[in-house]
């Protein structure tokens, strides 16, 4: 029997990306899967939320940038004080920011590598080194977002991001290519 999958993310920018290169990898194992933008609910919702997900028998993926924290434990912990219910186990740091995983994705191949500042690794990329070294040609953040999500590379992504290979490798989204 399948069940539903749930991919709680921050804001609409980690919308995107999870239902154009995620949510696509998990849809075979699942009778639903649902992307939740959880940055404008109130905790107390939140965590009411999460607790009835596994009281159904239903799975989530809880994604949380880290930004200003020191290490992915602490910002883990950090979680864990807002939200209640939270099982460690569902938790994904992004790492810096889901900038960094649209960035990394994109392909070298592509039209649009030669029009962006290389990058062996994304690690450190924040939303204001994004919108920095976007291409002045697109009109808005959101238009490039778009044009990486056109060509987006799972595989350049993991050899450029740590946290984006750790998240693929956890729900081991390269074997099903």
């Amino acid at each position: 029997m399948k069940k539903r999958l749930f991919i709680l993310v921050e804001g609409e920018d980690d919308v995107r990306f999870f239902g154009r290169i995620i949510k696509p990898r998990f849809v075979h194992r699942y009778d639903s899967v649902e992307i939740i933008p959880y940055a404008c609910i109130k905790r107390e919702k939140v965590s009411r939320f999460l607790k009835s997900v596994t009281q159904m028998g239903n799975d989530y993926i809880f994604v949380a940038d880290i930004d200003t924290e020191r290490s992915v434990r602490d910002k883990k912990q950090i979680l864990y004080y807002r939200f209640n219910d939270l099982n460690g186990k569902s938790i994904v740091i992004v790492i810096a920011e889901i900038e960094s995983w649209y960035y990394a994705g994109i392909p070298p191949e592509s039209p649009m590598a030669s029009e962006v500042v290389s990058l062996d690794s994304t690690e450190t990329l924040t939303k204001e080194d994004f919108n920095r070294i976007m291409p002045r040609k697109y009109d808005s953040r959101i238009d490039f977002m778009f044009e990486i999500l056109k060509s987006f590379s799972l595989e350049t992504a993991v050899r450029k991001n740590t946290s984006f290979k750790f998240f693929v490798d956890r729900y081991s989204l390269l074997e099903d290519e």
